[in-house]
């Protein structure tokens, strides 16, 4: 069980193989879960779109984050956070190549 948000990577995590996704708390109507990219990003012309609502913050790293309806991406380093509203179809542009980047999900 994850005690610190900052520590105990996941192998892949680790190896810089691949973005890991870990549930911190599942319940009804609500799941968080911690996310860590290491340089990943959204495939060309791939678009996530959920059935879910999803607030995230980044808390170490940075990422660039593009909704389609809009024409600029949004930059978010440490502390800057977004609320993702369902349906609404978004991607990550980038994320952090010279260290992880570390999100708080809230899928709800």
């Amino acid at each position: 069980m994850i005690k610190n948000l900052f520590t105990h990577f996941p192998d892949a995590a680790v190896r810089q193989q691949a973005e890991t996704f870990e549930a911190l708390l599942t319940a009804p109507n609500i799941k968080i879960e911690r996310i860590i990219s290491t340089g990943q990003s959204t495939p060309p012309d791939t678009w996530y779109c959920q059935d879910e609502c999803e607030w995230v913050i980044v808390l170490q790293g940075s990422a660039g984050l593009r909704f389609e309806q809009e024409t600029l991406t949004r930059i978010l380093h440490p502390g800057d956070f977004v609320n993702i509203p369902a349906k609404c179809r978004h991607r990550v542009e980038w994320t952090d190549a010279k260290g992880p980047t570390i999100w708080l999900a809230v899928h709800y």
